[in-house]
């Protein structure tokens, strides 16, 4: 590891990980290994700010400041007042701890985390003769402690607020999709701007605008407005004004189209991708999936049909059918993806699926699956 380098951790959604991996190496990251839910890598800072500002997948970015192991809280409270806190917050700052636990060891996040904030406040008292306040809101600083089995790290968030609220999004339908889930299935899909996209179910828009952002090769966090490392002691504000600014985006030659059923969808929909600015590469409609008529032609699909309580299985499996129709029909030439909780659902669509992934919706174990959808007739591409 080089001297100006060190560990860091990204989160994300199970089923991502590899996409994430795959980014990060792009970004320039070192000895980047992918874990659950999550992955290590190495750099300096400005990959640190670069993390944060360019991974789509990722919810957030945490740096180690100590490894130690535990059987009993009172060490951990040894362990984190040992810390050299001065390094990282004054005693006239706030922070906030965050603990996950996965351990028999330890059965309660909650008090672990006040065992946490109280080896902090007596380190600044009895160095300081002051200690700094828990702030749960915006915090100065956001601690996090991992607990697996007796091992335990401490980690500073250097994201503050999940990285999936990117800040182009003024409304949401009732079951929009997570931004982190989108921009991955994207990825796994392909996706590189290299085609027209479609999405026939847009919601909110949220696979929409990540798409174009993918395409444009903008920073998804280049809306947000800020980020927790902007109040670390060692912040650079001059090199991060200089990755922020920097102006990468790509020509895109095609259109990304959207329609829903619902109006409403369609108007929160024009109001998210106004407010990323993207209005002049996405079009809009009002339509129901049976109402396509147009597709363009050797095209991507990706779509997020509803699959929870919002229907009735008898209008879910109508739904799907009709979608899977479509595709046969008008789709010829495209490559479909389809997300579902549901294995009954996406055998409505009456398609063969030729590659499919683990993903996770919430707290939904959700099939992503691929249907080449061949012109003219082709019978294994249908199920029997």
């Amino acid at each position: 590891m080089r001297e100006d380098s060190f560990e860091m951790l990204a989160k994300t959604l199970q089923g991502l990980e590899e996409v994430l991996a795959e980014e990060i190496v792009q970004l320039g990251g070192n000895n980047v290994k992918p874990a659950k839910r999550s992955v290590f890598f190495e750099g300096d800072k400005s990959l640190m700010y670069k993390a944060n500002l360019r991974l789509r997948t990722a919810l957030r970015i945490l740096k180690p400041i100590a490894v130690f192991d535990a059987a009993h809280p009172d060490q951990i409270y040894e362990a984190v007042k040992a810390v050299d806190w001065k390094n990282f917050m004054d005693a006239d700052q706030t922070f906030m701890v965050e603990t996950v636990v996965y351990s028999d060891t330890f059965r309660h996040s909650n008090f672990v985390s006040y065992r946490v904030k109280d080896a902090i406040a007596d380190h600044f008292r009895e160095k300081a003769g002051k200690r700094p306040s828990v702030q749960l809101v915006n915090p100065d600083l956001y601690i996090h402690l991992h607990i697996a089995r007796k091992h335990c790290t401490l980690l500073l968030d250097s994201s503050g607020e999940s990285l999936h609220k990117r800040g182009w999004r003024i409304r949401q339908t009732e079951a929009s999709l997570n931004e982190v889930l989108a921009a991955g299935m994207l990825l796994l899909a392909g996706w590189k701007g290299q085609c027209p996209l479609t999405d026939p179910m847009c919601g909110s828009g949220t696979l929409l605008i990540e798409a174009a952002l993918i395409a444009l090769d903008i920073p998804p966090g280049i809306y947000r407005r800020h980020f927790a490392f902007e109040k670390w002691k060692d912040f650079d504000r001059e090199l991060f004004r200089t990755l922020y600014e920097e102006e990468n985006r790509k020509e895109f030659r095609f259109r990304i189209q959207g329609s829903d059923i619902s109006a409403r969808a369609i108007k929160i929909a024009a109001e998210n991708i106004r407010n990323a600015g993207l209005s002049k590469y996405i079009d809009l409609k009002v339509q129901g999936v049976q109402e396509i008529t147009q597709a363009p032609p050797n095209g991507l699909l990706v779509c997020n049909p509803p699959y929870g309580e919002r229907l009735d299985d008898n209008k879910l499996n109508e739904l799907y059918q009709s979608l899977g129709e479509r595709l046969k029909h008008v789709f010829a030439g495209n490559t479909a993806w389809i997300l579902s909780s549901r294995k009954d659902l996406l055998n409505c669509l009456g398609l063969r699926h030729s590659a499919r992934h683990f993903l996770m919706n919430g707290a939904l174990n959700c099939e992503y699956r691929r249907y080449d959808i061949f012109s003219g007739k082709k019978k294994d591409q249908f199920t029997q």
